[in-house]
């Protein structure tokens, strides 16, 4: 069973918008932290974003703070990042993930991975 499936990725260019969409099975929505990862080309796998039930919880990683703003719809069991004035270093997969706590999301332990979505960003 696919738990978490992202969407909206693509190809543009630097200042653009983007916005990814990440739909969850409902047991997974309702029980977990919802949140973005990214892993660029040679790099390792980072924390971007997480949001608990309450919209109002939400923990960024420095490197997006201000440009980068995560949401979620319960009631059509969706979580979205909204990137904006994105940069050619925001070029990565995008990975949605589900996560028993934030601290958990964070250090980069969640339950559950999305298959993940390319975001390509150029100068």
């Amino acid at each position: 069973q696919v738990e978490l499936v992202e969407s909206g990725g693509g190809l543009v260019q630097a200042g653009d918008s983007l916005r990814l969409t990440c739909a969850a099975s409902r047991s997974i929505f309702i029980n977990n932290i919802l949140g973005w990862f990214r892993q660029a080309p040679g790099k390792e796998r980072e924390f971007v974003a997480g949001i608990g039930w309450s919209a109002d919880y939400t923990y960024y990683a420095d490197s997006v703070k201000g440009r980068f703003t995560i949401s979620r719809d319960n009631a059509e069991n969706t979580v979205f990042l909204q990137m904006n004035m994105l940069k050619p270093e925001d070029t990565a997969v995008y990975y949605c993930a589900a996560a028993g706590s934030m601290s958990t999301m964070q250090l980069g332990s969640p339950r559950s991975w999305g298959q993940g979505t390319q975001v390509f960003v150029s100068s």
